[in-house]
């Protein structure tokens, strides 16, 4: 099994933190960084190889990773993105290195997702897209109204809307990356749509674990202070001596 991590990212809504370091290696709970916690996750569902997708102080991504036989991985290679390529573009390069199915993961997030059954998930279900999805709230804090032709038909008092969003975790085919060029950047969110688009939609993987978007300065804070709790189950899956 095959992995993608995209850590490209300039990391700008995560500054100041990320001034001298690239997010996925900024410390989680004094012990970890969020890429080595990926990386065991990763090696522990099964996963001998990874791809890091890699840009902004890349070199210290590189020089931390090595060649990933710490974590028990029997391959790891880089692709250096040379000029923003988006989320998805980063894969075209790579295209025809990458096996027919494999997983991709956003290098900021913290989750307990099961990525080895994402990916059986996916080849099982013949789609060219899996997209990982998390249950949100939003608590509108206004009367919300519904008009037509001037007059309000209905009202609802501070609704909760609930919803769902990418995790930044994917699973996909190769087939997917095939009408696109490679060198021009491509965003998951044109991918998406273009697959709605042609009627072939991607497939959900639901998920209601623990997921942590380490994009912004109180996501991080927060991922610090919670991490007490949250370390052992992000790591459960792994051996004593692992750890």
């Amino acid at each position: 099994m095959h992995a993608v991590i995209l850590a490209g990212g300039k990391g700008v809504r995560l500054r100041p933190y990320t001034t001298v370091l690239p997010k996925p290696l900024v410390p989680i709970g004094d012990q970890y960084s969020i890429l080595e916690i990926v990386m065991r996750q990763l090696s522990a569902g099964g996963f001998s190889s990874v791809t890091l997708a890699i840009g902004h102080l890349g070199h210290l991504i590189r020089a931390y990773v090595g060649d990933g036989s710490q974590w028990g991985m029997q391959q790891v290679d880089f692709a250096t993105e040379e000029s923003p390529l988006g989320t998805a573009g980063p894969l075209l390069h790579l295209r025809d290195q990458l096996p027919e199915h494999f997983v991709v993961l956003n290098g900021d997030i913290l989750t307990d997702l099961d990525y080895a059954d994402l990916l059986n998930r996916h080849r099982a279900g013949g789609t060219a897209l899996t997209m990982a999805t998390y249950g949100r709230q939003v608590k509108i804090d206004f009367g919300v109204l519904t008009t037509e032709s001037g007059r309000i038909v209905d009202f609802t008092e501070k609704p909760t809307i609930d919803y769902r969003v990418s995790m930044g975790v994917y699973a996909m085919s190769a087939s997917a990356l095939r009408p696109y060029t490679p060198g021009l950047p491509l965003g998951f969110d044109e991918l998406v749509l273009d697959m709605l688009a042609s009627g072939s939609g991607p497939a959900e993987y639901a998920f209601g674990g623990n997921w942590l978007d380490i994009g912004r300065p109180d996501d991080y804070d927060r991922a610090n202070a919670d991490f007490g709790a949250l370390g052992p189950i992000l790591l459960r899956q792994l051996s004593t001596g692992a750890v």
